[in-house]
């Protein structure tokens, strides 16, 4: 499992950093290898409708690309899409994977490969691609095989990547610019960070735009990378005294640190991450910690004459880390299960459906000019990118290293464990951070 974590960080940091320029194609006849990946491999057959259940929501940044491609693969094959798209949160994955247990299996699924897919795995429920190259042999042809990550289960690749992500800070470079500061950058520290988010604070804005009670990720993994490291990131505490276990408990305790200090909102333990990330949109809060998706949700909420307000940094460091340090991976990708597989209709339109949304165009697409790809075509940095892509694509660019989440390696009752219920009492003294590891163990079994 190491030496698979460490293969996806080295790929993630190494591939290509690409920019959306292309509208997404129709799904066309077979190919020859070629690395447009837009052929089709699935036999002709009469139309059907899939099911699709994904993350593109409307607020996430790659909606408009994930749309306009299965539009079109609509109109070139006559077949439907029945789209079941919602955010992606821990409730989400606990109701897709609550789908499966109750026979609601979906035909095709955008869904996470790391752990959050084991129950799905170990029950038959998603079909391989090396079974699947049985019938279609071109089937991600386009994608270096090396580079699209396995099931903890069995080693085996199921799911076909698109964008990979990364994680950094967002910065309201207006509001820092009202409290006489400037973004955090390659060399600043966590003290000196606390030291911006008091002066922040005292000039009337929230330093921290960010939910405990919905998604204290991000937070959780940077606080927690502070304090083990980046060669000690992904070992998971199997207590709460161990090596792991004390670092968690260091970086539950940062945040708690945040919240006492006020540089969360103050409703940050009852607000949706959608009502705390406004405070960025409205003028009001300086720092937000998020992934690569949210490069395209600022661009599209903002008008061209105010994005030059945004910028995408580094997350200020103490201890072994680097503020280069950063996280990423290609967590996420494409599913055919079973159900669909199971039907020679829907098999053949799974297919095709999965190919077209993977071609490298609409992949390139949802890069946006800053996220790592697992295709064979590489294409240089484009000329277009905006101030935030530029940004963005710069701070990955100049990455000393990129570390895999460790969250996406607990079992799924473990995460939503640590991060649905207890970050958010560990920040208000409810629990202490060593009950809080005691609780995530004991759920991870």
């Amino acid at each position: 499992m190491k030496k698979l974590l460490a293969l996806v960080s080295a790929l993630t940091l190494s591939a290509a950093l690409l920019a959306g320029c292309a509208s997404a194609p129709a799904s066309t006849p077979a190919s020859t290898g070629s690395t447009a990946g837009a052929a089709s491999t699935a036999a002709e057959a009469k139309p059907v409708e899939l099911r699709v259940v994904s993350s593109f929501s409307g607020t996430d940044g790659n909606r408009k690309a994930f749309e306009t491609a299965y539009k079109a693969w609509e109109a070139a094959t006559g077949n439907t899409v029945k789209d079941e798209s919602q955010t992606s949160d821990e409730t989400w994955k606990a109701k897709v994977l609550a789908d499966f247990e109750t026979g609601s299996d979906p035909d095709v699924l955008f869904f996470f490969n790391g752990n959050d897919a084991n129950t799905i795995v170990e029950g038959g429920k998603v079909v391989s691609i090396e079974d699947i190259r049985k019938e279609y042999p071109n089937y991600a042809s386009n994608m270096n095989d090396s580079s699209i990550p396995a099931s903890p289960v069995d080693g085996k690749q199921y799911a076909v990547p698109t964008a990979g992500y990364w994680e950094g800070m967002f910065t309201n470079t207006k509001v820092l610019e009202d409290c006489g500061l400037t973004a955090p950058d390659a060399n600043t520290t966590w003290d000196e960070f606390l030291e911006m988010c008091e002066t922040i604070k005292a000039k009337g804005y929230t330093p921290i735009a960010a939910s405990l009670q919905q998604v204290p990720h991000y937070w959780f993994e940077f606080t927690i990378l502070n304090n083990d490291g980046v060669t000690g990131h992904l070992n998971v505490p199997a207590t709460a005294d161990d090596a792991a276990g004390k670092a968690w408990q260091a970086g539950l305790e940062d945040i708690k640190v945040l919240y006492e200090k006020g540089y969360f909102p103050a409703n940050t333990l009852s607000a949706s991450d959608e009502e705390t990330f406004q405070l960025m949109y409205d003028g009001k809060a300086a720092f937000a910690i998020d992934g690569s998706w949210k490069t395209g949700q600022i661009v599209d909420n903002v008008d061209a004459d105010h994005l030059a307000d945004y910028t995408c940094t580094y997350v200020p460091a103490k201890g072994d880390r680097k503020p280069t340090d950063i996280i990423g991976g290609l967590s996420m990708g494409y599913y055919i299960t079973e159900k669909a597989w199971a039907d020679p209709d829907k098999r053949a339109a799974a297919v095709s459906f999965v190919e077209a949304l993977t071609t490298d165009e609409v992949i390139i697409e949802m890069a946006a000019g800053s996220a790592a790809t697992a295709l064979k075509v590489a294409p240089p940095k484009p000329a277009d990118l905006n101030s935030l892509q530029e940004a963005a694509f710069n701070m990955v660019a100049g990455a000393t290293s990129v570390t895999p989440a460790v969250q996406d390696y607990i079992k799924p009752e473990a995460k939503a464990q640590i991060l649905e219920t207890d970050t958010k009492l560990v920040a208000n003294g409810s629990i202490t951070a060593a009950q809080a590891l005691e609780n995530m163990i004991k759920a991870n079994g």
